[in-house]
């Protein structure tokens, strides 16, 4: 995460100085140096751009301020790299204003070549030079165009879709399927293996380990009838060409696809944390909360029929809050004082004979196993034998258990949730084919029209998606927090309202790159991807913030010509300033443009774990620095033109 920081601030930097650099190679042309006045040029050189380069560099460093408010899994994922980049920053903004202008002092000495005698640089001027003369030719065409241009980057927006974050291939995969209450423990044994075997059978698997039920701890409660198995699969050198980890989620889907098994394929270490955070072990998740389990185990069932026919449920289980089944074995206190026996030792019998006891233990070396004694499975599974279990009274008589207790199968809670005060049940959905934001769009509206809740009812939608409402919440408070503080440094910089309306109704545009790159890539709309827009409508302004001192500066410029030559400012010397301005700044903006994407694009094409979450991050910014760049360099000169041509006259 924090690669990402470090390229923006090296891009940062490197303009900073490129643009400090250039104001003193132009001092240095245009009077003659000696060693009296070299410090004197290197000193009035750093204040012209040091302040605007200083406040535009904080500019940068508070773009990044809502990372700071986001919270849990996202707040820890995303605030190495806010705190990587905004020291960053920091110590680039210092350097700036104080290292920078003192190295330029003693490594920036002799004869400065011209910039004209530099090929790269000449290069880049004579294509640029025709287009700043177009463009100033007609710059109401160029506005209708970026308008045009800001439009039409609505379209990919109205395709993206939405996620809490891209999920991290973690290289194993978790089966977490889900049968309905009351299975026996040797039918759900039998499950297990009969889905170990058939897993095993892709030939990409190496090694399949399921278990189902709980251990004896307060920390696992998962019920018998929830199956964990770890899925470790061989090194992707051998897998079979052309095979990924979503095709191999799809053959295991399509492959182990037993009757009453509701199938779940997730990544193991985020849904734990899913689990432990909110319960819910699919991507999204509904709690049905109200005074009754029955009537939360029949809301959950409708709603279950409802979302199978929802377009990308891959699965959907409502879980039976109410109907586990239990043998109720209640002792007749009457009958058992007959024969002599109290409520304490029938049920020491009980418990003995189907939960076992511990009657010794076997001591191998070092190591302790305890000897378990207990009726057999397929006495402790049948009702029938249960009632024949043998009580032997004081007087030595043996009486069977169903004399003296009344045995029944009965239907109870298996496991009683509740959160805040109230009774709950959940309802387990995977998704596939579609983006998480879209489905439960879709699915709420379904579940608002077929599904009626009684009063004292209420659902709640949980999972990743609790995660991405907290991230929007959270951004849709703090971004405009730290956008106005970015006006107002920008009015800090610039002392007049128009300059600072001229970025901001520009930045739009500066983002359209990065929407249709994140549309072309196939990504959605993540927290990941919100951080690279953050980032990279901080360096949009600070590109912006130079290219308009140089302009002003070149105006400057212009006008105290005009005054020594003692004629009317007009609308050409407007246009003659913009020139000059856009072709001082045109070398700083390529190379800085190349800076930040040549820093990005080792993240974009290099894999490894955590690469999903670095390429949104990446994506945004790679894509959005060729169109801000475009905008400094087209539509911020045009904007700047019809601005200040406003009410001067023309030459004639």
């Amino acid at each position: 995460m924090s690669l990402g920081g470090i390229a923006i601030a090296i891009g940062a930097m490197v303009d900073a100085a490129i643009v400090m650099i250039e104001n003193l190679h132009k001092k240095l042309e245009q009077n003659e140096t000696n060693h009296k006045n070299h410090w004197d040029l290197v000193r009035e050189a750093s204040l012209e751009v040091g302040p605007p380069l200083f406040l535009s560099l904080l500019i940068i460093t508070c773009s990044f301020l809502p990372i700071f408010s986001l919270q849990a899994q996202e707040g820890r994922l995303f605030t190495p790299l806010a705190y990587t980049k905004t020291y960053a920053m920091i110590a680039a903004a210092i350097l700036s204003i104080t290292l920078v202008p003192v190295l330029m002092g003693y490594l920036i000495r002799g004869k400065i070549k011209p910039e004209q005698e530099n090929p790269l640089n000449n290069a880049l001027s004579k294509a640029y030079k025709p287009v700043i003369n177009a463009i100033l030719h007609s710059p109401g065409k160029i506005l209708i165009i970026a308008l045009a241009i800001v439009i039409i980057g609505l379209f990919p927006i109205t395709r993206l879709g939405t996620e809490f974050m891209p999920e991290l291939n973690e290289g194993d995969l978790l089966y977490m399927p889900t049968t309905l209450p009351g299975i026996a423990a040797g039918k759900a044994g039998q499950i297990l293996q009969q889905t170990d075997k058939l897993i095993s059978t892709v030939p990409e698997v190496k090694s399949v380990f399921g278990k189902i039920g709980r251990a004896d701890t307060a920390t696992d409660s998962a019920p018998l009838y929830m199956i964990e198995t770890i899925i470790q699969f061989k090194p992707q050198e051998e897998w079979r060409p052309n095979m990924n980890m979503e095709k191999l989620r799809s053959e295991l889907d399509a492959l182990v696809n037993l009757p009453g098994l509701s199938n779940v394929w997730v990544m193991p270490i985020r849904t734990r944390i899913d689990m432990l955070a909110t319960g819910i072990k699919t991507p999204v998740g509904i709690k049905i909360s109200g005074p009754d389990l029955n009537v939360i185990q029949s809301i959950g069932q409708q709603i279950e029929a409802v979302l199978k026919n929802v377009n990308g449920t891959v699965s959907v289980y409502a879980e039976r809050v109410a109907g586990n089944r239990y043998i109720d074995i209640d002792i007749n206190r009457l009958k058992a004082a007959r024969y002599g026996l109290n409520i304490d030792d029938i049920q020491e019998i009980i418990d003995t004979a189907i939960g076992g006891a511990n009657v010794t233990q076997s001591i191998e070396g070092r190591e302790r196993y305890p000897v378990n004694i207990r009726y057999p499975r397929e006495i402790r599974d049948s009702l029938e034998e249960l009632k024949l279990l043998p009580i032997v009274t004081p007087n030595g008589a043996i009486v069977p258990l169903e004399e003296l207790a009344t045995i029944r199968i009965m239907e109870w809670p298996d496991m009683i949730r509740s959160e805040n005060a109230r009774l709950t049940g959940l309802v387990y959905v995977d998704i596939a084919g579609r983006d998480l934001g879209s489905y439960v769009k879709d699915a709420q509206q379904i579940i608002a029209k077929q599904v009626k809740l009684p009063a004292g009812y209420s659902t709640t939608w949980a999972g990743q998606y609790e995660y991405l409402e907290r991230a929007k919440d959270r951004l849709s408070i703090v971004v405009p927090f730290a956008l106005s503080i970015i006006a107002l440094l920008l009015y800090i910089i610039f002392r007049q309202i128009g300059e600072v309306i001229i970025i901001l109704i520009t930045l739009p545009l500066a983002l359209v790159g990065g929407v249709w790159l994140l549309y072309l890539l196939g990504y959605q709309l993540s927290v990941a991807v919100g951080v690279g827009f953050i980032a990279l409508s901080g360096v949009s302004v600070e590109i912006g913030v130079v290219m308009l001192v140089y302009l002003n500066r070149a105006l400057l410029k212009r006008k105290y010509a005009a005054e020594k030559e003692n004629r009317v400012f007009t609308k050409q010397d407007v246009k003659d300033a913009i020139i000059d301005g856009a072709l001082l700044r045109l070398r700083p903006i390529i190379m800085t443009t190349c800076a930040i994407i040549g820093g990005l694009l080792p993240i974009m094409f290099l894999g490894g774990t955590g690469s999903e979450v670095m390429r949104r991050i990446a994506a945004p910014m790679v894509g959005g620095m060729i169109s801000a760049t475009l905008l400094t360099l087209i539509v911020l000169p045009s904007i700047y033109l019809i601005w200040k041509q406003y009410r001067l006259p023309d030459e004639s």
